[in-house]
Parts: structure tokens; sequence; C-alpha cells
């Protein structure tokens, strides 16, 4: 039996000398105690020595990926093909079959073929001859290096910490360009206060105090590579009537250097940005289409690095930047934020007030991916990030489309159902007849009620109809009850009272006089 080991340095290919110790799995690393014992199991028939650590690596990526190398098919043909009787034993089963299929050679892999490659790992360094410890340890490391920069895809341009260290740079020199420009706006508004009111560039404000200087040198001055014709016919005239301070030519001089300064740092943030841009499309391209460079830029400053930033999940991504606002809200049970850093990017800002939460939401949503495509994907292009812009887009312009026609009430909008309201004939209950104390005399009432049946004249019997389910009123509730209302029930109650058939209204009459009726002969008893 054949044994194939692959080291840092090139394969060795060892000839088995007593397979029957290899049948003692448990006992074989006895065996392998010292270099002499190994020796009697294992002799090294062939080394076949890696020439450079390119060689090396595209070796070892062969093996890790289970592929047949051109190096070990090479030695194989060499070496195993003479004694193709022979077993090899190996320690990938996977690579077993690959060289089955193309060498027809007959492979093994078994848990006593792994203990032998342990047992021949501890041993190396006597079983393998003409290789130095110190040698081999460093084409291990060196190897290692290698192997894990292929693994993770390793690039320079890559490296996410100048995105990083570029933005925040960015941010202090916008800090220190607005200082500036206040301080010379201020500096020299003592002695042409018109012109910072003419010309609002700040840019082209400092280039127009340094190139004129003094006032008195507008009206000889070309200011047309600066300013427009416009805007340079105002700067002199307004220069002819100035209500500013004389000032010394030291003053003027002082002024022009600090104008130079912010041209400078303005040159330079230009340069920076650019910069900025395209580290930003190479690390991060379908983030840059998402949310543009500048907020992909904070995000990933803001989270420390791409990779970090990919372990975050959406909802994290949409506030990112307002922790103390998310914090404050849930210390004082209030509404938590609906933005952070994205809030600046272009979908969110074009958005109406109402709409900005749901399309930061899906913003997040996306721009997740993005980042998790990026920092994990080998891909470098920007498909993904622009597919979803498209899908973002769209959506933004259904919900306003929407907004739109529910305010004109035009296009597809829906016509709007008013809710249903049942509306009962059922009377409420008027606590104000449960009154003890009368309105009026008993005998003043008893009057009233006799003019009115009077009036009436000839009683027809009664008859209850299906509609009117409630009992007829007595006389002191119906006087107590209409005493009580105010005119807003008397108005209603008309109104309900024209509304009803005449047929009800007959019957309570019928019933008030009937009760009338009894009252007499009660009194005419006692």
């Amino acid at each position: 039996m054949l044994v194939l080991f692959e080291t840092a340095a090139g394969y060795a290919i060892f000839k088995v000398l007593d397979e029957t110790k290899l049948q003692q799995v448990d006992s074989l690393y006895k065996e392998f105690e010292t270099p002499e014992k190994a020796n009697k199991i294992l002799k090294l028939k062939h080394f076949e020595k890696f020439q450079d650590t390119t060689e090396a690596l595209a070796a070892a990526t062969a093996l890790v990926e289970g592929k047949l190398g051109k190096s070990l098919k090479k030695v194989l043909k060499k070496v195993v093909a003479k004694e193709a009787h022979e077993q090899l034993a190996i320690s990938d089963a996977k690579l077993g079959g690959v060289i089955k299929e193309k060498l027809d050679l007959s492979c093994v892999h078994s848990p006593a073929v792994a203990e032998l490659m342990r047992c021949i790992r501890g041993q190396m360094e006597g079983l393998i001859s003409g290789l130095p410890p110190r040698d081999f340890s460093a084409m291990s490391l060196g190897l290692a290096h290698s192997l894990s920069r292929y693994k993770l895809k390793f690039s320079p341009d890559k490296v996410d910490t100048m995105i990083v260290q570029a933005i925040s740079l960015l941010d202090d020199l916008d800090k220190e360009l607005n200082n500036y420009i206040m301080r010379c706006r201020e500096w020299y508004g003592w002695h042409f206060p018109e012109l910072g009111k003419v010309i609002t560039d700040n840019l082209a404000y400092c280039k127009t105090v340094r190139k004129v200087g003094d006032r008195t040198n507008v009206s000889s001055t070309d200011l047309s590579e600066i300013l427009p014709e416009e805007i340079e016919a105002e700067v002199k005239l307004a220069a002819e009537i100035s209500m500013g301070t004389e000032v010394s030519e030291q003053d003027i001089g002082n002024i022009r250097h600090l104008c130079d300064q912010v041209i400078e740092i303005s040159e330079y943030r230009a340069q920076l940005y650019d910069y900025l841009k395209n580290r930003m499309t190479a690390i991060a391209p379908n983030l840059t289409v998402m949310v543009g460079e500048l907020v992909g830029a904070r995000l990933i400053s803001h989270a420390g690095s791409l990779l970090n930033l990919a372990k975050h999940p959406a909802s994290t991504v949409q506030i990112l930047g307002a922790e103390k606002a998310l914090f404050r809200a849930l210390k004082t049970r209030k509404d938590t934020p609906k933005y952070g850093l994205i809030y600046h990017a272009s979908l969110v800002g074009q958005t109406t007030a109402k709409n900005k939460g749901k399309i930061s939401r899906m913003l997040a949503a996306k721009t997740a991916l993005a980042i998790r495509y990026d920092a994990l994907g080998e891909d470098t292009n920007a498909e993904m990030g622009v597919e979803n812009r498209a899908k973002l887009e769209a959506r933004l312009r259904q919900l306003e489309d929407k907004g739109i026609r529910r305010i004109s009430g035009t296009g597809k909008a829906m016509a709007k159902a008013d809710k249903y309201q049942h509306k009962s004939e059922v009377k409420i209950y008027d606590p104000s007849g449960d009154s003890t104390i009368p309105s009026t005399s008993k005998k003043r009432k008893f009057e009233e009620v006799e003019g009115e049946t009077s009036e009436q004249g000839a009683v027809t019997p009664v008859v209850k109809s299906k509609k009117s389910k409630k009992e007829p009123l007595t006389e002191e509730q119906e006087t107590e009850t209409a005493a009580a209302e105010t005119p807003k029930k008397k108005k209603k109650k008309d109104k309900k009272a024209e509304e009803e058939p005449e047929e009800p209204k007959e019957e309570e009459e019928v019933a008030v006089s009937e009760s009338t009726e009894k009252k007499k002969k009660k009194k005419k008893r006692r």
C-alpha cells in the first residue's frame, strides 16, 4: 500500500512496510512514538518539492476544492502508475474519487488511514529527510497566509478603512470651511458690506475678494472669469456707493491670505470627494447606487466597517445615527424615530412628509441586502442595486399617485362609502320624569284635561296597533316630561310627530281621554 501525504513543502509518497499494524487503529500511535519505530512501518518512496509559494498555493487550493492539480497529477503518473496494483491511501475521499476517475488508480480512505495520516504528521521531520525544521515552519506560515488571503478574496481596493478616514476628513473640512468663510465675510464686510449681499456663493466671494482687494479697485478689475455679467455690474455699482469703512493695506493682505486658504481647502475637498466616490464604487457599488456615496460612507463609518454593517438587520440600518433619539423615546415612552443617516438619501428626500417613514423602511430593507451582497459576494457589479432602486422608485411613484388621486378625486380612486349607522325609533328614557315634586296643582291639571276632552267630542273604542308597542303615558307623566324637556327636544318631537302616520295619534288621544274618564268615575264614587 502507498500513502499520499501533502505538506507545505511538497508531496510525499510513502510505502507501507507492515500493513498488519494498520488494522490496530487504537494502538497505532504507539508505533509512531519515535522516528526509529516510524521508519519500521513506513518508508519514503518519493518527495516532490514545490518550486515557489505560487505553486504551493495552487496545489493547496486544488486540494481544498477537491480537484486534481497539475503537480499532483504529474507525481501520481510518475510514481504510483508504475505500481498500479498497489492501493493508494489518501486523506480526502472526494480527491480519491477524482484520482480514480482520471488515472484509474484504486484509492483507500478509512478511519485507519486517517489515524495513519495523524501519526505521519507527528513524525514528519524524521520520515522526510533533507527538510530542515526551520525551513518547513517558514513554508507552512507563508502558505497559510497565502491560502487565507485567497479564501477571503483579499484585495487592496476592498479595504474600507480608507472610506472611514476619508468621510471623517470630509466632514472636518466642511466645518473648517464654514468657519473660515464666515470669518472672511465678517472681516471684509467692514470694508465692503454690500458685496456679501450681491454674491451668495462662498467660493466666488473669496475669489472676488482675493482679486479685487480694496473696493476702489473694483471699477478697474475684470471679474468676468469669476462672476456673470449681471452680478459683475451690480458689484461695480455697489462699490461706488458703498458705506464701508476704510482699511489699511496690511488688513487687505491678511484677508487675501485667508481667501487663499479657503480656495485651497475647497479644491482639496473636491479632490477628496472624487477619491471617496471612486473608492465607494470599488468597495460597495450596490450600496452607492441605493443611498449615494456620502450616505453610504457615513453608514460604513458609523458601523466601523463594511462587514460590521452587513451584520446589522434592516431595522438597525434604518435608524443608524439616531441612537440618542431612539433611547430618549424608549425612556419617555414616546414614538421611536423612523430614520437616521438614511434620511439624507435622495429617495427619502424627494418624498412627501407623509410617506418618508414608509420609504425609509423599504429603502433600509433593500440597502441591507445590498450591503451584504457587497461585503460577502464575489461579484463587483451594481446590477442588484440598480434593480432594487428601480423597484423603490416605482413604489414611490405609486404612493405619490395614490395620495394625489385621493386629494383630487380623479383617476381610479375608490368611491368613499359612508359609515352605516342604524337609526333606532326607540325613545331614550328621560330621568327628569322621576321627580316627585309636582310642577302644577292637581286641580289645574284636572281642569285642563276636562277642556281637552270637551273639544274632542265622542270617544272611539281603543284599537291596539302593531307599530305602537309602548304603553300609553299617564297625564301626570306627560305634563312633567313636557315641563322638563328643552325647546330643542320639543322641536325634535314635533318633527317626529309630523313623520308618524295619523293612526297612532288618534290612539294616543283616545288613551288619554279614557284615563280621564276613569279618574272622574273614581271621584264620583268617593
